[in-house]
């Protein structure tokens, strides 16, 4: 690996969204932008840390006020404070020890051990992490910063899926002997390096090593060496839905509603992962402290694969099955395709034979099975029949949706007169 000869221009004061004079000297950008810049990797949100010697909280709170930016004390103790712009995030941290060598010493890797001072344009390498940058490698600065801080353990897989390196065999060796004491991480910081992994086909790799050094068994007790197998089986099952199902694809990898960050297929990779019993899955999932949307898009796709396994649904069943989808259907799909282990028993188009036509259904938004449009409502059925509203008004619309869906009406005259039959009966 080449390391680029100028710092990548995150790096330049010009293009940050305060002016730099607002630094006092002297001020060092630390971490992610930089290991980023000398790899010449491009940033589409500024993402900035400094360390200053003293006044960090101080220095954060007068750029905010005069940019008029968001403001964040993200950490009293060790005075670190956080500037929201609308382009960038800038956190601002009092230097830890009486030199910025100490502070550097602290970190977790030494990648991520390099400062740059914009003033001088100087890069501050102590522990060589530009040299573990040009060979692609993960080394911990040292075992005992891995342990005062555990959630440093699965940052080194996350970072090195994000980076495509290799963790060097004593950081990794330190690791496994470090991995019970994940248990001490709160599970929320845990659960944010997880989603990273699950929504980077590279994570997966990484998600299996974790696991296999004992880093997750507490997060996901129920999970067996299939589950593992499971997960490494979406990506595949994602790249034949991506060759032949453009559109389908693009759903599994935009986010789920009310999220941070998870997409339909990282959905499908975590139901692989727990029970497959729906309400022993939601209780895992809330120990993981993940949101009502999370869950509910997992347990659903557990409860409708099993639907899935029935060799004919008639239409009324695919109409229901629809109602209860929505937009978990992608993943559904996905986790029935693993599940049934269609992947290994097949190749390329025949492998999504079996669900071509729901797909084609779910993908065609003229389709009243999938997409049903309403001929009538509650209030024409109430003026027509002369009845009440009542938990019977729902169940009339509900077999007018499936008559139409089933081919058996067409037009709100039709419905009336089905509806009034019903009540007959």
């Amino acid at each position: 690996m080449t390391m680029p000869d100028l710092i990548y221009p995150t790096l330049v004061p010009e293009n940050w969204p305060f002016g730099w004079e607002w630094l006092p000297q002297p001020a060092y950008i630390v971490g992610g932008a930089v290991r980023d810049a000398l790899l010449g990797r491009t940033r589409e949100y500024l993402d900035l840390d400094f360390i200053i010697p003293s006044g960090a909280v101080g220095v954060a709170q007068a750029i905010a006020r005069h940019y008029q930016a968001g403001f964040v004390l993200l950490d009293p103790q060790r005075q670190i404070a956080r500037v929201v712009f609308p382009e960038a995030t800038v956190d601002f941290a009092q230097q830890e020890g009486d030199s910025l060598e100490t502070d550097l010493h602290r970190r977790d890797f030494t990648i991520n051990a390099i400062a740059y001072n914009p003033h001088t344009a100087e890069i501050i390498d102590p522990l060589q992490g530009r040299a573990d940058l040009e060979q692609g490698i993960l080394r911990m600065v040292s075992p005992a910063n891995l342990k005062d801080d555990p959630l440093r353990l699965m940052r080194a897989y996350r970072q090195a899926a994000q980076l495509d390196f290799t963790i060097e065999p004593d950081t990794d060796k330190t690791i496994q002997s470090l991995a019970l004491q994940i248990i001490e991480v709160a599970a929320e910081r845990v659960r944010v390096e997880i989603n990273y992994l699950l929504a980077n086909p590279p994570g997966t790799f990484w998600l299996k090593k974790a696991a296999e050094n004992n880093l997750l068994a507490s997060f996901f007790p129920n999970a067996t060496p299939q589950s593992w197998e499971k997960l490494a089986k979406v990506d595949t099952v994602a790249a034949l839905i991506t060759q032949n199902y453009p559109q389908l694809s693009t759903e599994l990898q935009q986010y789920v509603r009310d999220t941070v960050k998870t997409t339909w297929l990282g959905i499908a990779k975590l139901a692989c992962l727990v029970h497959p019993s729906s309400e022993v899955a939601e209780i895992e999932l809330q120990a993981l402290t993940y949101s009502r949307a999370e869950i509910k898009a997992v347990t659903t796709a557990l409860k409708l694969v099993q639907q899935l396994k029935s060799a004919n649904m008639s239409v009324r069943e695919q109409y229901f099955f629809f109602q209860e989808a929505g937009n978990v259907f992608a993943a559904t799909i996905v986790l029935a395709l693993v599940d049934n282990n269609l992947v290994s028993a097949m190749s390329g188009d025949k492998s999504l034979r079996v669900y071509a036509p729901l797909i084609s259904r779910y993908l065609n938004p003229d389709d009243l099975v999938a997409h049903p449009t309403k001929l009538v409502s509650g209030n024409e059925l109430i003026i027509a029949l002369n009845i009440s509203p009542s938990p019977k008004l729902g169940e009339l619309l509900t077999e007018i949706a499936v008559a139409q869906a089933e081919g058996k009406i067409s037009t709100p005259e039709q419905a009336i007169a089905l509806a009034r039959s019903l009540l007959l009966e």
